[in-house]
């Protein structure tokens, strides 16, 4: 078996020339993005279309870092600010319109444990996902394998080690469930400020 489909696969493998040629693809494409005039928004959402594929209102703000692209799935008006980093080795699903803070890492990556079997080369790629409508605080870490539910909110510097449910505020290190986003919550945009009248009814409006 070679070790493209072994990554593919979950399975133990080395990234060997034929998997570094991929890299290489990749890596073209993020030359350009991130050494692209910041002003030109529609030059960046275009190459950000080309590195991603299929994507819908999708915008990153350079710099962003990537093995592949070609694993990332995003849906509708995805958004990931300065400095973002996602080791797309195994697939990485991202639902509608989902945030992310600078410098989130998303890792699929790792490594044996034991030094031995570590040095051999061998490396594995496990999936992450995150349902629609998730804002990913900034300094955030998500490790192999995590699985974040819809509506969901990830507070600054957390480090995601195991699956965090929907509808929660969850945070630290590791991250934790602190407590149920509820109904109230929709009236403030931040601690125990609410919406000035003006918002609050152009938020309503929104609604239908």
């Amino acid at each position: 078996m070679d070790n493209i489909t072994r990554r593919d696969s979950e399975m133990a493998y080395v990234a060997d020339a034929a998997v570094m040629e991929q890299q290489k693809e990749s890596r073209r494409i993020l030359q350009r993005l991130n050494f692209a005039d910041r002003s030109d928004f529609e030059q960046i959402a275009a190459i950000v279309k080309e590195l991603l594929g299929k994507s819908e209102g999708a915008f990153i703000n350079p710099p962003f870092y990537c093995d592949y692209g070609f694993n990332i799935e995003v849906g509708k008006n995805f958004f990931a600010n300065y400095n973002c980093t996602i080791i797309d080795v195994a697939k990485v699903k991202i639902g509608d319109n989902c945030q992310m803070a600078p410098n989130v890492a998303i890792y699929t990556a790792g490594h044996p444990v034991h030094p031995e079997s570590r040095n051999t080369a061998y490396e594995y790629g496990i999936g992450v996902t995150i349902g629609d409508n998730v804002w990913i605080g900034g300094n955030t870490v998500i490790v192999p394998g995590v699985c974040i539910g819809s509506n969901t909110v990830i507070g600054a510097g957390s480090v995601v080690t195991k699956d965090i449910p929907d509808w929660v505020i969850a945070a630290g290190n590791p991250c934790r469930v602190i407590r149920e986003i509820t109904e109230e919550d929709r009236q403030y945009y931040f601690k125990d400020r609410k919406f000035d009248e003006e918002s609050w009814s152009a938020i309503e409006a929104m609604r239908g």
